[in-house]
């Protein structure tokens, strides 16, 4: 595995993911060897020098920044919490945030952003910004950043709220921020939830043998199954990442969409439905197995989702850490349900808090619009559920509502997986065309593994 890739006009830093080679048989035996063999007073030092030398594994400039950041943070929401002016406490709280948000913004959604620009600069008759896209299209895009800066900003916001104290060495602080296990997938760690783990904590032979269960589990979901389904998907939608591709190999996946048969279309998708939880929810228990075979006990990610008779029961299973993390410092900071105004504009912004919560997530997950149309369609959803899908699930029952949620997740999934949005509407058609014809699964042996792991789930 490469320390980087090109992606279209993106370069992408890579580091060591779990499932790979590099970390499975060198970085972590030699890791645990090292950690374990370490008086304890000294194990976080190893676990920081360990995290950065797995991130610098795919960019070691990156780290220098990475460094650079959690030190001015750390300092400033210290400062902050030290000083008694109020004024002077909101700039340094806003300072912190915009720090972790700029950097997210600039590596993440700057060539998004003037992309954009472009088109509209275009539209208008204006001077094109080819040049300096051309300039933003040489920005490393490090992976796992959307992870750690919001930890950064959950941080500052929640010292700033006095949920917790700023802590009192700087180490503990990049040690929070830059801990491998979950750098770069999640959970999302509020420092609340961990902070006397980092400062004491035991590893007790039954917690590294139920860390060790739970990070082969997680491996197991990964390789076995995620990748396993992934590959079949692939074959028949194209790469999950359109940017790599070239015009002509985008025109023949755009015809090989319109010629799917529904039945193919179908089971692609509900392919891809148990591919995406099962890749992410096996990272999850990677991570949080990884971290329990240290003495850290990180908070759950994935609940069975996929059996939620609601949406949101489902938002409520999935990317637990994400939608809590939504809640507290986004929807909760914009008057959440609870808004002092006669009921018309009670109710307008009530719906509006929580669509625009979705839309904001949906483009967390990818700086692209068909990630746009992803939010906006699952914050419609869930709005409808408040209002009047979830009486209309509960006459249902329970087994036809967990279809009909599941339907909703599998439709908008199109959407998340296919990169551009008319060759979703495209795909979608292929769906609700009714041209079925039987499937030969001896031709496509991977979706027997769907077969297998959707009756469980």
């Amino acid at each position: 595995m490469g320390c980087e890739t090109k992606v279209g006009k993106r370069r992408i830093v890579l580091v060591m993911v779990f499932s790979s080679n590099i970390f499975l048989l060198y970085f972590l035996p030699v890791f645990l060897a090292v950690y374990f063999l370490t008086p304890r007073k000294a194990r976080n030092y190893v676990l920081l020098a360990a995290s950065l030398l797995f991130y610098a594994y795919g960019a070691p400039e990156f780290v220098i920044q990475l460094i650079v950041s959690n030190i001015a943070n750390f300092y400033i929401v210290r400062w902050m919490h030290r000083t008694e002016k109020p004024k002077l406490k909101k700039l340094l709280c806003g300072i912190s945030i915009t720090i972790s948000l700029g950097l997210l913004f600039y590596f993440k959604y700057g060539n998004f952003t003037i992309d954009n620009i472009s088109i509209v600069s275009g539209w208008l008759g204006l001077e094109n910004l080819s040049t300096l896209n051309s300039k933003l299209s040489t920005i490393l895009l490090p992976i796992g950043i959307s992870f750690f800066s919001f930890q950064s900003v959950t941080y500052a916001l929640d010292t700033y709220r006095n949920v917790n104290r700023p802590m009192d060495s700087l180490w503990d602080y990049m040690l929070y921020i830059t801990m491998f296990p979950q750098l770069i997938a999640g959970p999302i760690i509020r420092y609340c939830d961990i902070a006397d783990q980092i400062r004491n904590r035991e590893s007790l032979y039954t917690d590294r043998l139920h860390g060790f269960y739970r990070f082969v589990i997680g491996l197991c979901k990964k390789i076995l199954i995620a990748d396993v389904i992934g590959f079949q998907v692939d074959a028949i939608l194209g790469p999950s990442n359109y940017d790599i591709l070239t015009s002509d190999q985008l025109t023949d996946i755009a015809t090989r969409i319109a010629a799917l048969d529904s039945t193919t279309a179908w089971i692609a998708i509900f392919a891809f439905t148990f591919q995406i939880y099962f890749d992410f929810a096996g990272y999850s228990d990677m991570a949080i197995g990884l971290g329990r075979m240290m003495g850290f006990k990180f908070p759950e990610n994935f609940d069975n989702p996929y059996v939620s008779t609601t949406i949101s029961e489902f938002w409520r299973r999935w990317h637990q850490t994400f939608s809590v993390f939504i809640k507290n410092y986004l929807y909760f900071p914009l008057g959440g349900s609870r808004v002092k105004t006669e009921a018309r504009k009670y109710f307008k912004r009530k719906y509006f808090n929580l669509w625009f919560c979705f839309l904001v997530s949906g483009l967390w997950h990818g700086a692209a619009w068909n990630f746009v149309v992803y939010g906006a369609l699952q914050g419609i959803f869930i709005c409808a559920d408040k209002l009047f899908l979830k009486r209309f699930n509960e006459r249902l029952g329970t087994i036809p509502s967990v279809f009909f949620t599941f339907l909703i997740i599998v439709l908008t999934r199109c959407f998340f997986r296919i990169e551009r949005i008319d060759l979703s509407w495209l795909f979608i058609k292929r769906l609700v065309a009714f041209e079925f014809v039987p499937f030969h699964f001896s031709d496509n042996p991977h979706f027997y593994t769907t077969i297998l792991v959707a009756l469980p789930s």
